[in-house]
């Protein structure tokens, strides 16, 4: 059996004095005690001996320099008056605070995933946005490529029904000159007939004759409007398009901001109404958006001006409308807590102003200007209730409902032909 450990030989080897000592023979030696004779008894051995245990016992710690000691150093008179412990000991206690900060590393680095994670959402989200908002504009462009084919089929076909009618005139024209010609050239070859006939038959017939070549017909005119009306198709042509487009094409004064829009909240294509599902969406859990009330903002705000929309409720169990300001906190159930001005039905009437009856339709008017919200009920122009405030930070639209649709507003020159 091995009597010698790798560690006591390396120790015997750094240590001055020993080194003349034949490790080969004390390995014998002591597998053969018979033999320590050999090298001196046993005050040879023991000498021996008692070098290598102070040597490793000098494998301490120094607590006032937090280093571990070598075993030359021990000797050294720079470590007066310092603590000194187990390797063992000082190891074990810094291995319990080392495993907490392990424990610290090893928790920051699952929340690093977590963010990564969220991030990695937030990138596939922001893909599907522009797929869909890309499928969103080429349909719309598409209803705007076809309402432009169809009015130009549309008065292409009015100008080649009016090329028609006004060639069908000419034509009937034509052939009334046709006959007068075809009558014209029966008289004149009668005429060079008779010349050519004998005095005695051309007296005889020349009376009728000379009746018939003064007999004229008058020449058939151009008539008023034969050409085409080349005006009526290419004056204003774009802008009268652009009047026919206002059947298809609608300004809306609010549009929904996605982005801001709680899970539950399905909001239409064109962003101006939405439904509250049950089932939620898949959406980032962004700093704008709303994650404890069912709310949305207009995708707008407003610093001064007069602003004007209505909101069609007659379809919801419950409403909100108003404005809030962009610094509003839209996490938690802090937001009702200030600066929101808002009126509501079918809620706790604790909660911003009631409204008792049911409505169709509420109007508000935002005046940043003069600090005033209005609401009204624009089915019958009734005042509902009026906020006053000193306006300091952008305001947007507010919306929480189950089910709302904001209304388009007419054209100016479709205002003046109402009244």
């Amino acid at each position: 059996m091995r009597m010698i450990s790798p560690v006591t030989v390396d120790i015997f080897q750094r240590t001055p004095g020993t080194r003349s000592i034949n490790l080969r023979g004390c390995r014998r030696d002591l597998r053969h005690p018979t033999s320590v004779r050999d090298y001196g008894g046993d005050r040879q051995i023991r000498k021996w001996l008692n070098i290598i245990i102070a040597r490793i016992s000098c494998f301490l710690f120094n607590k006032n320099k937090t280093q571990s000691l070598q075993p030359l150093q021990c000797e050294q008179k720079m470590h007066t008056g310092h603590t000194f412990r187990p390797v063992g000991e000082v190891a074990s206690s810094y291995k319990e605070e080392f495993s907490s900060s392990l424990k610290a590393l090893q928790e920051e680095l699952r929340h690093k995933e977590t963010i990564k994670e969220k991030f990695e959402k937030t990138f596939q989200h922001i893909k599907a946005q522009a797929d869909h908002t890309e499928r969103q504009i080429k349909q719309q462009f598409g209803k705007l490529h076809q309402f432009l084919r169809d009015e130009e089929k549309n008065t292409i076909t009015a100008l080649r029904e009016e090329e028609e009618q006004k060639k069908q005139m000419m034509k009937e024209k034509l052939e009334e000159m046709n006959t007068h010609i075809s009558a014209l050239s029966d008289s004149i070859r009668d005429t060079e007939e008779m010349l050519k006939a004998s005095d005695v038959c051309f007296l005889k017939k020349f009376r009728i004759k000379m009746e018939r070549v003064q007999i004229s017909q008058p020449d058939p005119q151009t008539p008023s409007g034969a050409l085409i009306h080349v005006s009526q198709y290419l004056g204003n042509l774009l802008y009268r398009v652009w009047k026919m487009m206002q059947d298809i094409v609608h300004y809306t004064p609010i549009i929904l901001d996605p982005n801001v829009a709680h899970r539950n909240l399905f909001l239409s294509d064109d962003l101006t109404s939405l439904k509250w599902s049950l089932n939620s969406q898949a959406f980032p859990d962004n700093p704008e958006r709303f994650d404890e009330y069912s709310c949305v903002l207009g995708s707008e705000g407003f610093t001064s001006g007069k602003h004007c929309w209505d909101v069609e409720v007659k379809e919801s169990l419950y409403w909100s409308v108003g404005v809030t300001t962009a610094s509003n906190q839209r996490k938690g159930c802090v937001f009702f807590n200030s600066d929101v001005w808002w009126v509501q039905y079918g809620l706790d009437d604790r909660f911003g102003f009631p409204i008792k009856q049911k409505l169709e339709r509420v109007r508000v008017d935002l005046d940043c200007d003069e600090g005033t919200v209005c609401f009204s009920d624009s089915g019958n122009n009734t005042p509902l209730y009026t906020f006053t405030a000193t306006f300091t930070d952008t305001v947007f639209p507010f919306f929480w409902s189950n089910d709302f649709k904001i209304l388009p507003v007419l054209p100016v020159y479709r205002l003046i032909e109402e009244l």
